[in-house]
């Protein structure tokens, strides 16, 4: 599980908001999305993350 978490940490270290989405599928395995955004930009991110989701769907 260690290996899946591992891209996650950047965004701790740096102090910034992150989010994941799922992003499909490929080669059979599950495919995720991770969009990062400046510190104090949290709401533009849920915005972009919302209209990601929807173009992914």
């Amino acid at each position: 599980m260690y290996l899946s978490d591992v891209m996650t940490v950047a965004a701790n270290l740096a102090g910034i908001p992150a989010i994941s989405l799922p992003a499909g599928h490929a080669n059979e395995l599950p495919v995720g999305l991770q969009l990062m955004a400046a510190q104090k930009k949290d709401s533009e991110l849920l915005e972009l993350a919302h209209k990601t989701e929807g173009l992914l769907k």
